[in-house]
C-alpha cells in the first residue's frame, strides 16, 4: 500500500481552505495560516465549505511556523503575492526535505520567489475554482472549476502524483508539460476582471450589465493581450472565454466580482500590483501603450488608500 502524501497548504483563506479541505480527503494536510483565528477554528471545529462542495474537513493547522514538522512531499502556496517572500523565509525549516514547491497564486513574481530556493523542484499552474473567506473555520466555494499544473522546475513525474490527488479529491487537474500558456489566460482574466470587480463595489452584475464597462473589459483585455504577446507569452485559452459565455447566457451569473472586490471590502491590500500593474510596467518597458491599463491601475492604488482610511 502507498504511503499517504504529505501536503502543507500555506494560506487557508479562500481557495486555499478550498484545497485544504478537498485534499484532506486522500492526503495527511497541514494549513499554515497567519490568521490566528481561522487556525484555532479550524483546530476546534474543523474547517467548513459551504457552497458548490460543501463538507467538514478534519486537519492540522497552525500559525506558527517553528511549529512544523517535515518531511512534507509539497508546500502549496495560496497566500496573496505579496507574502510569498516573507512565508518561504519562515518556512526554511521545512525545505531540507526538498519538497516539490508549488504556486497556484494570482499574479507575476511568485514562481520567481519558490524558484531561489535550490534542490526543490517548483510546479507553477491556475485554477478556476473560486471561493471567499466567510470566517473563522469557514470558507464557501462559489464556482467550481479545473486546475491546470506543471512543472517549471523538475519533470512531469514530479508534479503527476499531485494532479491525481487533486482529481481524487474532487478538484479536477490536469498536469501539462509547460503551464505558462494556462498562466497567462489566466491571469489576463485576473488582470482584468479583478481590479473591474472592485470598482463596482463587488456588484459583479455590473461588469455585464453596463454597457459601458463591458467595452472597457474588452479594451483592458486587448492591451493585456498585446503585452503578452510581446513578451513572447502565449494562452491556452481564451481569456475572456468565461466572460463571453456569460454574455452569450451559456454560463450563469455568479455573485463572486473576484478576491480583490474583497480585498477593498475589509480594507486589506489587494493584488493590483502583481496583476494589472505588471501590464503597467511591462507596456512602459517595451513601449507599448496600455492607457486603459493603466487607467483602472491608479483608481484601484486610490480605492486602496480609500478602504484603508474607511477602517480607521
Amino acid at each position: 500500500m502507498a504511503r499517504s502524501r504529505r501536503i502543507l497548504v500555506v494560506g487557508c483563506g479562500a481557495i486555499g481552505g478550498i484545497f485544504a479541505a478537498a485534499l484532506a480527503g486522500v492526503a495527511e494536510v497541514v494549513a499554515y495560516d497567519a490568521n490566528r483565528d481561522h487556525v484555532r477554528a479550524m483546530r476546534e471545529r474543523g474547517l467548513r465549505v459551504s457552497g458548490a462542495a460543501g463538507r467538514l474537513a478534519r486537519l492540522a493547522a497552525t500559525a506558527d511556523a517553528s511549529g512544523l514538522a517535515g518531511p512534507f512531499d509539497a508546500l502549496l502556496f495560496l497566500i496573496k503575492s505579496s507574502a510569498t517572500a516573507l512565508a518561504l523565509q519562515q518556512l526554511e525549516p521545512v525545505l531540507a526535505d526538498r519538497p516539490l514547491l508549488v504556486t497556484l497564486q494570482n499574479g507575476m513574481g511568485n514562481s520567481e520567489v519558490l524558484m531561489a530556493i535550490a534542490g526543490c523542484p517548483v510546479a507553477r499552474g491556475v485554477t478556476t475554482d473560486a471561493g471567499r473567506y466567510v470566517g473563522p473555520g469557514h470558507v464557501e466555494h462559489l464556482i467550481r472549476g479545473k486546475t491546470w499544473l506543471g512543472p517549471i522546475r523538475g519533470t512531469l513525474d514530479d508534479v503527476r502524483w499531485l494532479g491525481t490527488l487533486l482529481t481524487e479529491a474532487g478538484l479536477p487537474a490536469e498536469i501539462i508539460a509547460d503551464p505558462m500558456g494556462a498562466v497567462w489566460s489566466k491571469f489576463v482574466f485576473n488582470s482584468v476582471m479583478n481590479p473591474l470587480g472592485a470598482l463596482l463595489l463587488g456588484v459583479n452584475a455590473a461588469r455585464y450589465e453596463a454597457p459601458e464597462v463591458s467595452a472597457l473589459i474588452d479594451d483592458m483585455a486587448a492591451e493585456c493581450e498585446r503585452v503578452v504577446h510581446a513578451l513572447g507569452g502565449r494562452f491556452a485559452y481564451d481569456p475572456l472565454e468565461y466572460v463571453k459565455k456569460v454574455r452569450a447566457g451559456q454560463a450563469p451569473l455568479s455573485a463572486h466580482a473576484g478576491s480583490m472586490a474583497q480585498d477593498i471590502a475589509r480594507g486589506a491590500p489587494t493584488e493590483i500590483d502583481e496583476l494589472t500593474g505588471f501590464i503597467v510596467a511591462q507596456g512602459d518597458r517595451l513601449g507599448i501603450p496600455v492607457p486603459t491599463c493603466k487607467t483602472v491601475y491608479r483608481l484601484v492604488k486610490g480605492l486602496e488608500v480609500a478602504a484603508r482610511r474607511k477602517r480607521v
